[in-house]
């Protein structure tokens, strides 16, 4: 059991209890002011030791158990005064505690009205109640994606078969191509796509070729992104023209071009718990990927608040706009956080303006190799945060027939350089399980199979569907097998074809051939415009 808790305030805040409780309507009994600078002092992160067991007499007002807690939440506020001091419910100091911070709570408030004569109780609680809210921006983040009620993007989806030519037999002497039901929910309960390969082994080619005959197979339904982290070279852009023109693929070179959309228009602007949510998500990631400290992160939480704050009529605050706010508090002061904002918003990564169609193109997404790392990572995981929330408040696509509603398409080239600590794969663990259900499929290509395989997550086994091209680790027969999901018969065969295998072919785990046998990959250069 419990104590019993029976307090007396100090005598100096007998009169302040009742000159609190005469703002408040009408008929407000005198205990309800108690309750409030309970919650108050608490909120503030006061934390008094032993010696401080004294610093206010017992000579004021009395209040007894069940009249200083509402019965209904007596083991809440027991609970937070534990948990604030990291105590079991049975400590003998538990009503020194409450009867301390009864007293702090009632001084503070009584301050409060003091430092501002025209404060109303109104404002107070208004305050009060915000800064309860706010504390949602004080947990752990989670990776799970934010609700927005009022998004309105509708992307639809393509749930016919999806069939898509991967590559050949090898030595077949017949022109069998070797044919990928992509949504066949019979052959695969993902259409996620696991690509490793060394540079220069073809797997960006045949993801080219993939990508191309995706577009073709859907009738231009199923959109896509390439994220590619690294960067294309003008001589690249030349070559990749042909690409574009035939999936009528936008190519965006950041920063000569801004990516077409604001990445925080995926946070809800209308609910407020929502809105928190989302902007704890946004100060997450720039703080993630950025490496500021703690303060720099509330100091990003306050200006980003107070720029959805000003904002009317629905609209999105931008980068730019953030990055004033904080330069207000900060002045001609220059530390990580102002060099990042200000080389999101001064280098145009982003479109300012909000825009609902950027899901519904094709783009391929180049980010320099110039710019700085910082900016670079953060500019990723904003997009790619974006486009897994923004999907994730959609409604889940249908089985028709066996086969699952198609939307889109996310390429995430370099996967090994992007998702290379813990924190990001955490996002991406998140993405792959549950962005499924909404018709997404991710391709992630990376130059070897270890990356795939974490310590707590199995990145490999979340993509039903995995290529493996040329790579340097040809003798590591287990983790091969492990990357594609073979049994030991498999694993064998897969063994022999690896020692033989050459530029442009692989090995694969798709139901449509067989397992650990070597083929060769449709490559984009020898696709039929």
């Amino acid at each position: 059991m419990w104590h019993q808790i029976n307090i007396h305030t100090s005598g100096k805040n007998k009169e302040v209890v009742q000159k609190l409780t005469r703002k408040l309507p009408t008929g407000t009994k005198e205990n309800v002011i108690a309750r409030l600078a309970l919650g108050y002092s608490l909120q503030t992160g006061k934390k008094f030791s032993k010696p401080e067991f004294t610093e206010y007499d017992s000579k004021g007002k009395e209040y007894k158990d069940h009249i200083l807690f509402d019965a209904r939440y007596r083991d809440l506020s027991i609970a937070l005064i534990c948990q604030h001091y990291e105590v079991y419910r049975t400590h003998e100091d538990i009503p020194k505690y409450v009867k301390l911070h009864v007293d702090h709570g009632l001084e503070m408030i009584n301050q409060l009205f003091e430092d501002n004569p025209n404060f109303t109780f109104f404002d107070f609680l208004q305050e009060y109640l915000d800064r309860g809210i706010s504390y949602l921006e004080d947990t752990t983040v989670s990776n799970s994606a934010v609700r927005n009620t009022n998004q309105n993007i509708d992307k639809s989806y393509f749930v016919e078969p999806i069939l898509i030519e991967v590559g050949n037999p090898i030595d077949d002497g017949q022109d069998n191509p070797i044919t990928m039901e992509l949504n066949n929910i019979t052959l695969r309960s993902n259409a996620h796509i696991a690509v490793a390969g060394k540079s220069g082994s073809g797997k960006t080619q045949f993801i080219l070729s993939f990508l191309n005959r995706l577009h073709k197979s859907s009738n231009g339904q199923v959109n896509y992104l390439f994220l590619d982290f690294k960067g294309l070279k003008q001589g690249d852009i030349e070559v990749m023209q042909p690409f574009f023109t035939r999936t009528q693929c936008e190519f965006i070179d950041a920063p000569h071009k801004p990516f077409p959309f604001n990445p925080l228009s995926f946070i809800d602007n209308i609910n407020e718990k929502d809105k928190l949510m989302g902007i704890n998500k946004f100060v997450d990631i720039i703080a993630k990927y950025s490496n500021i400290g703690k303060r720099q992160e509330q100091e990003l939480k306050h200006a980003t608040k107070e720029a959805f704050h000003d904002m009317t009529g629905g609209e999105y605050p931008t980068l730019n706009l953030i990055y004033e706010k904080v330069l207000e508090v900060y002045g001609d002061k220059r530390d990580t956080l102002t060099e990042i904002l200000e080389g999101l918003s001064e280098l145009d990564i982003f479109q300012k303006n909000h825009s609902n169609s950027f899901l519904l193109k094709n783009h391929y997404f180049s980010l320099s190799g110039d710019l700085p790392n910082a900016i670079r990572f953060t500019s990723v995981f904003l997009i790619i945060n974006y486009v897994y929330n923004i999907f994730m408040n959609m409604e889940n696509t249908p089985v028709e027939n066996n086969y699952k509603g198609i939307r889109y398409a996310l390429v995430i080239d370099e996967a090994h350089v992007i998702f290379k600590d813990k924190k990001a794969q955490n996002l991406l663990d998140s993405m792959l399980r549950e962005i499924r259900s909404k018709g997404v499929s991710v391709i992630l290509l990376s130059q070897g199979i270890s990356e795939f395989t974490q310590p707590e997550t199995e990145f490999s086994s979340n993509c039903d569907n995995a290529f493996l091209l040329d790579i340097n680790d040809k003798g590591n027969s287990k983790a091969i097998s492990k990357f594609l999901g073979l049994s030991d018969r498999e694993g064998i065969k897969a063994a022999r074809s690896i020692e033989k295998i050459e530029t442009g072919m692989a090995i694969s785990n798709i139901g449509e051939f067989e397992k650990g046998s070597l083929f060769t990959l449709n490559q984009i250069h020898k696709d039929e415009i």
